[in-house]
């Protein structure tokens, strides 16, 4: 009858241990117990109801005995009665009378023991009667347990995930990441950088060639030159020696031995200037 008790008491001390022994499940635990109590609400309430149909039973002869036990009374009144009006012998009444008394008293005796049962009865009834309520409060609580025990074990499980994946994140493989990334990030801006060059160097002039091997950037080349009058007659001069060179030889005059006589004849001026 209180089996349930202790599988309530195995209940509550699963759960308190369940965070030491992850074996066990304090939701299916629970579940199981939710299941025996119901299982134990079901049997009481059948004997509920056997108590309930003996208590109904034993009442209903009750009141069969009892009416018997008055209607012998009643016929040993009648048969005195009878005798002493003359109907029936007196002998034979006294002893019919006494015949129906003794049914009286087996009716009776009868009647005593079905109203001892109909009184354990009653008491056997709300002990059950109250087991049965204290069952479904139970059941009910329980329920209610289960219900707040699957809603902290989503917000745990997901907790866990959570915390999971945050852990699984390394901080030096992120800034691994990173430097890698800003390592790509300069290798290209570097190539990018000696494409440029390159395109500088296939789009430099003769002029610039000379300007950089005189250690003379653009504008302070010309601005240098320009100062000195005597450069400017040399370069009118050999701008002149060109053109002449040029209109004079028609076929093949750029060969390396014109081209030496036209450096000996610059060299030579250089000297006179001097």
């Amino acid at each position: 009858m209180f089996g349930w008790l202790k599988r309530l008491f195995g209940i509550a001390e699963s759960e308190a241990h369940s965070v030491l022994d992850k074996l066990e499940n304090p939701i299916k635990q629970t579940e199981q117990g939710i299941r025996d109590l119901k299982s134990d609400l079901s049997k009481s309430m059948q004997g509920l109801a056997e108590v309930k149909a003996l208590s109904i039973r034993e009442k209903k002869e009750f009141e069969s005995n009892s009416r018997n036990a008055r209607e012998f009374e009643s016929k040993a009144v009648l048969l005195l009665q009878r005798a002493q009006s003359g109907q029936i012998n007196a002998d034979e009444a006294d002893r019919l009378a006494s015949q129906a008394l003794e049914r009286k008293q087996q009716y009776e005796q009868r009647a005593g023991a079905n109203q001892k049962n109909i009184d354990n009865y009653s008491g056997m009834l709300s002990k059950m009667e109250s087991n049965v309520q204290s069952l479904k409060s139970q059941i009910s609580n329980w329920e209610n347990e289960l219900k707040t025990l699957r809603a902290r074990a989503t917000v745990s499980d997901a907790s866990a995930k959570l915390n999971k994946q945050l852990s699984s994140v390394d901080s030096s493989t992120t800034i691994a990441r990173l430097e890698k990334m800003k390592q790509k990030v300069e290798e290209k801006e570097a190539l990018a950088e000696s494409y440029g060059e390159i395109a500088d160097i296939q789009n430099k002039s003769v002029d610039s060639e000379i300007d950089q091997a005189l250690g003379l950037s653009g504008g302070a080349s010309t601005a240098s030159l320009g100062t000195s009058d005597e450069l400017k007659r040399l370069k009118a001069s050999l701008n002149q020696n060109t053109d002449n060179s040029s209109t004079n030889d028609t076929s093949s005059s750029s060969s390396a031995s014109g081209d030496t006589s036209e450096l000996d004849k610059l060299k030579e001026q250089l000297k006179n200037k001097q």
